[in-house]
């Protein structure tokens, strides 16, 4: 259907095969050089509440999206029930029709723990197929998905812990053989995260005024590996910590400001050795290989082939430029949030990761109003270069409280009339 959505597509099926890679002077030099992942989907923020935020999400205040942010935080929601869907065009500036869906719900089984479940719809938009004559062989919507459920407990009156499990599938190109004659199928993967999550006691106080500290850490996607091929790729496996800050001006005023630092557990791409042009004695863009064993030869860095774990642990020093660069791996979000009479939110936020890491750079703002039983969030994103396909990025939160909405119930059913005078 759409000529860009083909060429996406085939950009990463194409990033999953193994060939020889041709790299820039810059990454020659220790330059550029950004971590990649399979379903770098699962990092997108799905809602507009954190969303409207610089993306922070560790140490927010819970709500029915902290399966996504932090599990843990799920214990300490006020509510006993939520339920929650969000939608985000992607990318529009590149292609119209990709896109993220996000349902989530909690419930408290008790005032000590709670279960809560989410599903994540990705959609890539729709692809033609032809043969070499130009001739149609067929259509097909891309598309990956996330089911998880999850479980949140208190340790304490100010700690809890929390668990979720999550199943990934990525279907990229619905099975279609590539050029080299090699077939592919969807990518499945099985993943788990673990949070923890601080709150100061109901009733703390800062110099006369109602205030809430927060603190989070989070290790989201640590699984397997997914392939599409027969060559196995990490999926994002991502550490999440954060803090935050929450105080009641009055009875109708509160702002809150929140702190979270991101750090991707993955192999950090070496700098592989080059071969030597034998008449100019200078490095080509083609890599060596080992004739022994068939590998790339690494001139710096890591053998970034490891196992999970290997590759979890390893991946706070295994980047070719040593420490200097594996600061620049941490990216840093701040978010601010308003409420007036706790119906109505104005959000702000910026996101920062360093250019040679991929370079997203971005400002939040964003909105919020609660209205009997509903409430709706919505975020704008705003890149700080120009014409960047993160440009014009909405998002749309729709939110549902079963609480309220028993109580409306409850008033109905029991309606008190007022004494004549």
């Amino acid at each position: 259907m759409r000529i860009r959505n083909f060429i996406l597509i085939s950009f990463l099926v194409i990033s999953l095969l193994p060939v020889k890679a041709q790299v820039s002077t810059q990454q020659l030099s220790g330059g550029i050089n950004p971590i990649t992942t399979s379903v770098p989907f699962l990092l997108i923020a799905p809602d507009s509440r954190q969303g409207g935020m610089g993306e922070v999400g560790a140490a927010t205040q819970p709500d029915v999206n902290s399966i996504h942010w932090n599990s843990a935080k799920l214990a300490f929601a006020e509510k006993n029930m939520g339920f929650g869907v969000s939608y985000t065009p992607w990318l529009r500036q590149l292609v119209p029709d990709i896109s993220l869906s996000y349902i989530s719900f909690y419930k408290k089984i008790d005032k000590m723990s709670a279960v809560g479940a989410s599903l994540r719809y990705f959609s890539l938009g729709n692809i033609t197929f032809t043969d070499i004559q130009g001739n149609t062989t067929g259509q097909f919507k891309p598309n990956e998905f996330a089911i998880d459920l999850a479980y949140s407990r208190k340790l304490s009156q100010v700690f809890s812990v929390g668990l979720a499990f999550r199943y990934i599938n990525s279907n990229l190109t619905g099975g279609v053989t590539l050029s080299n004659g090699q077939p592919t199928k969807a990518g499945q993967a099985e993943a788990v995260d673990i949070g923890m999550y601080y709150k100061t006691k109901p009733g703390f106080k800062v110099e006369g005024k109602k205030t809430t500290v927060t603190g989070g850490l989070a290790i989201t996607n640590i699984g397997t590996k997914i392939s599409y091929t027969t060559v196995k790729n990490f999926i994002p496996i991502n550490l999440r910590l954060g803090g935050g800050y929450k105080i009641d001006i009055d009875d109708y005023n509160t702002f809150g400001v929140y702190l979270d630092f991101n750090k991707l557990l993955v192999p950090t791409p070496p700098i592989y050795q080059h071969k030597v042009d034998s008449i100019t004695g200078k490095e080509t863009a083609e890599i060596a290989y080992d004739p022994a064993t068939g590998a790339p030869i690494i001139k710096a860095g890591k053998d970034p082939n490891r196992p999970v774990t290997t590759g979890m642990l390893g991946s706070f020093n295994d980047a070719p430029g040593g420490f200097k660069e594996e600061l620049k791996e941490i990216n840093i979000a701040i978010g601010f949030e308003y409420w007036y009479a706790k119906q109505f939110a104005v959000r702000a936020g910026y996101f920062y990761e360093d250019k040679t890491k991929g370079g997203r750079q971005f400002f939040n703002i964003g909105l919020g109003v609660r209205y009997s039983v509903f409430g709706l969030d919505m975020a704008y994103l705003i890149p700080t270069t120009l014409r960047n396909p993160l440009q014009n990025t909405l998002r749309f939160t729709l939110t549902f409280d079963f609480d309220a909405f028993k109580s409306q119930n409850k008033e109905t059913a029991n309606p008190t009339t007022n004494p004549t005078p």
